[in-house]
């Protein structure tokens, strides 16, 4: 099975890691305060979990989940990274979170392709960032559920994409592809693909989850409008 590394263990990371231990993944936790910090949820996930630093997480992940905030990603260890594969999970939260990144503001690029500028020798697919992590983990299905949901997937490198696309399917969950990085925003927040897609009732996007399946998911991306577009 695969060794997934995590790179941040917050609500997407430890959601995440839990479906991978229950997928039968080995998983390797780390945060920016210290391996210690994650003795409960090691503890929780069991044997197939250990906790470390960013850097050894990143270098024992055969797949590097990447799910800190945005304005922390060039604290991202580069070398250990190399030739990998790495999941990213980001959004961009300016008046929130990350304080304001130009050249988001003006959509000339993506969160995502930040991230694959900084990982020059990585192969970066954006994933995870538009379910809310409790439907994440509520959603997941096995192989042939006729309820099994689908999350989109953006990537500049097909192998890559090909290996999120088998992982997602071990953990429950079906592919769409998006396209490359720069179509990554096509289920950024606020658009039609974004956490809506996942909910039972409109007016309460993070209450009850409802199935989406991949047509569902397409039609969404097909309706994502750039913010200048809005």
């Amino acid at each position: 099975m695969t060794t997934v590394g995590l790179i941040g263990s917050g609500n997407i990371g430890g959601t995440v890691a839990r479906l991978a231990v229950a997928a039968g993944h080995d998983v390797v936790l780390s945060n920016s305060r210290g391996p210690e910090t994650l003795k409960d949820l090691v503890e929780e996930l069991g044997p197939r979990a250990r906790a470390a630093t960013p850097a050894e997480a990143a270098g024992a992940g055969d797949l590097v989940v990447v799910t800190i905030p945005l304005r922390a990603y060039r604290e991202v260890p580069v070398a250990p990274l190399a030739g990998k594969t790495v999941l990213d999970t980001n959004n961009y939260y300016p008046a929130e979170r990350d304080g304001r990144f130009p050249e988001l503001d003006d959509e000339s690029t993506t969160t995502s392709e930040l991230l694959q500028r900084h990982l020059p020798e990585s192969r970066v697919v954006k994933v995870f960032n538009n379910i809310y992590f409790a439907h994440l983990l509520t959603l997941a299905r096995p192989a042939g559920a006729a309820d099994r949901s689908a999350l989109p997937i953006a990537g500049d490198d097909a192998t890559a994409k090909a290996e999120v696309t088998a992982f997602l399917d071990s953990i429950g969950y079906d592919a769409v592809d998006a396209g490359p990085l720069a179509e990554g925003w096509r289920f950024q927040r606020d658009t039609a693909a974004y956490g809506l897609v996942y909910a039972a009732d409109p007016a309460d996007v993070w209450g009850q989850a409802a199935p989406a399946d991949a047509d569902t998911v397409r039609a969404a991306l097909a309706a994502a409008r750039r913010y200048a577009d809005s």
